[in-house]
């Protein structure tokens, strides 16, 4: 096998692979820098293949925006209906809570005057010789006892400070007093006892404190 670089006036290389046969010489290859050169040059249908492919790439660009977008204002409104539901069931349940507090507040006008019969009935007078006296105390007595029962079922409690620190939430001070030993702020007076219904105060009890 012999190979020969053969080179024209118009300096085009040309490749020639030879082989020597006792027929002579046979050819096996071929080529030229331009016919390489013109084979590598894309053709029309491959320029409009690769003009159709950028503007699918940026079509898709495009639509991967969008999506995000649309993801986004999803989650957004997603979570905003989440907090319209949490807010609707906390009104629902404050609702179911609280919905008897202008019926509570009216009974507690009840309760005070059942309160004030009871204690003005004389302690020294109710016995077996006054059984009329002792009738009443106890119906007036168990009367009481079965409102307080039914406010604690509902969530109703007392609240009565005496001896407790002054708490504006709970309290309202009607007055200030010189107490010796004793802490300022400090609750020394209940003039009406207040009610809470589940911790949210409704009526707050009327107190004197001592001076700060």
């Amino acid at each position: 096998m012999q190979t020969m670089n053969v080179t024209h006036a118009s300096d085009t290389r040309l490749l020639w692979s030879v082989n020597r046969t006792t027929h002579g010489l046979q050819l096996r290859t071929f080529t030229t820098e331009k016919d390489t050169a013109r084979v590598e040059e894309p053709t029309e249908n491959e320029k409009k293949l690769t003009l159709e492919l950028e503007e699918t790439r940026k079509e898709a660009a495009d639509l991967a925006e969008k999506v995000k977008s649309l993801d986004d204002k999803y989650k957004r409104a997603l979570a905003e209906s989440e907090n319209i539901r949490r807010r609707l069931t906390k009104q629902i349940d404050d609702a179911k809570l609280f919905g008897i507090q202008g019926f509570c507040k009216d009974l507690l006008e009840v309760a005070d005057i059942l309160g004030h019969a009871t204690e003005a009935v004389p302690k020294d007078e109710i016995s077996d010789k006054n059984p009329h006296l002792k009738n009443l105390f106890e119906g007036l007595s168990m009367t009481r006892q079965q409102l307080n029962s039914v406010f604690k079922r509902h969530g109703l409690e007392p609240v009565n400070p005496m001896n407790e620190k002054f708490n504006p939430n709970l309290h309202e001070a009607l007055f200030q007093q010189e107490v010796a030993n004793v802490e300022p702020n400090t609750v020394v007076v209940v003039s009406k006892i207040g009610y809470k219904l589940h911790d949210r105060c409704i009526r707050p009890a009327l107190v004197g404190v001592t001076k700060g």
